[in-house]
């Protein structure tokens, strides 16, 4: 790869534990529907701008109600949750003062600004990144790039001279198709899916540290 100039995280399930919170919630919409929604569909939904995610959530459940009706319905519950119980991944703080100093940092994340707000202000870690990429700013959600080249752009490098931090398939294969060095984290909820296209795939955040400085290392 090009020499690293930059690390850019996705939010949710790779920094905070939010696939739990959006699981719970949209396990609780559909049996409020009288439905079971499959992990599958789950899994297809993540890294998504929110509107492309919860229309695959009502077409696979066959619900007849508008995408942006469901969408309202499962914001002003996720956002109740994440204000009470959003908490960051273990070795998210090492990481981030691992790099810090050595590389620019950005957040690429396939979620509103309003929800990135509130991770920033309860986490307190707003002054570790340069720069923020959240859905409202994109045309495409993830896996297309746009997000990735968006926060490339906005850092100054070329997409080549980043290394992307993912926890979903759908976020990794955006950040390869970008063009970025991708380092996949899969969680208990994205374990099994496939990053056999990613350049590493890493313990944890941990071992995702030590790997982004045997990169540096090696320049």
């Amino acid at each position: 790869m090009e020499r690293v100039k930059a690390v850019i995280f996705d939010m949710d399930g790779l920094m905070i534990d939010t696939e739990r919170l959006y699981f719970d919630v949209e396990r609780l919409i559909a049996r409020n529907f009288g439905k079971e929604v499959k992990d599958e569909t789950l899994w297809k939904m993540m890294g998504r701008k929110p509107l492309e995610a919860i229309t695959v959530f009502a077409e696979d459940l066959g619900l007849d109600i508008s995408p942006r009706e469901l969408l309202s319905i499962r914001d002003d519950l996720f956002v109740k949750k994440l204000i009470n119980e959003v908490e960051a991944m273990p070795g998210l703080f090492d990481i981030l003062n691992s790099i810090r100093g050595k590389l620019k940092m950005a957040i690429a994340t396939g979620s509103p600004n309003k929800f990135l707000k509130i991770v920033l202000d309860k986490l307190k870690i707003e002054d570790y990144f340069d720069v923020f990429v959240t859905s409202d700013e994109v045309e495409k959600g993830k896996p297309d790039p746009e997000v990735y080249n968006t926060a490339a752009k906005r850092l100054g490098v070329m997409p080549a001279e980043c290394i992307v931090l993912e926890d979903s398939s759908n976020g990794a294969l955006a950040g390869v198709t970008a063009g970025c060095y991708t380092i996949a984290v899969p969680s208990v909820y994205t374990n099994k899916q496939d990053f056999s296209f990613v350049n590493y795939i890493a313990r944890d955040l941990k071992d995702a540290a030590e790997k982004i400085n045997e990169l540096i290392c090696r320049e």
